[in-house]
């Protein structure tokens, strides 16, 4: 059993979710090492409730999108398990349509939304670069995911 079963095996001990449950994901958020940990720790300190991710992405490369009631475990850069959340819903929108509301959820800079389209749009246009698809400000879709976490160490 490796760290996030054992980690998740933990959450069903803790009665926080019933027995049988099912793991979505684990994963980190953000690009580089100290972005993983710093968004890993906006997500412990309830500041950070909302991600997003690229809609185009799912589709290339035939990933299920997130859907509310998933359990997802956020790592740390290191690969460790820092939470367990619960998705509480998931919305597709244009980049541009993005609101304010989202980018104070995203709990990242100081949560305005000017701030989360600054550094969403280079972290979308290299992500989708990688990917080999071109993201376009005005008409890429992204997924917006709202969470709550239900354990941690």
């Amino acid at each position: 059993m490796n760290e996030n079963d054992q980690f998740f095996q933990r959450a069903i001990e803790a009665g926080v979710i019933p027995a049988g449950t099912m793991l979505t994901s684990a994963y980190t958020m953000g690009g580089s090492q100290e972005e993983q940990d710093d968004l890993a720790a906006l997500v412990l300190a309830g500041t950070k409730t909302a991600t997003s991710s690229g809609f185009e992405i799912y589709a290339q490369a035939h990933e299920p999108l997130p859907q509310a009631g998933n359990f997802d475990i956020i790592q740390n850069s290191r690969g460790e398990p820092v939470a367990l959340i619960a998705t509480d819903h998931v919305e597709i929108r244009s980049f541009a349509s993005v609101d304010e509301t989202h980018a104070f959820r995203e709990g990242e800079g100081d949560r305005s939304l000017a701030y989360w389209r600054k550094v969403h749009l280079p972290f979308f246009t290299k992500d989708y670069q990688e990917a080999g698809l071109t993201f376009d400000p005005a008409r890429s879709m992204v997924v917006l995911e709202s969470f709550h976490v239900i354990y941690s160490h």
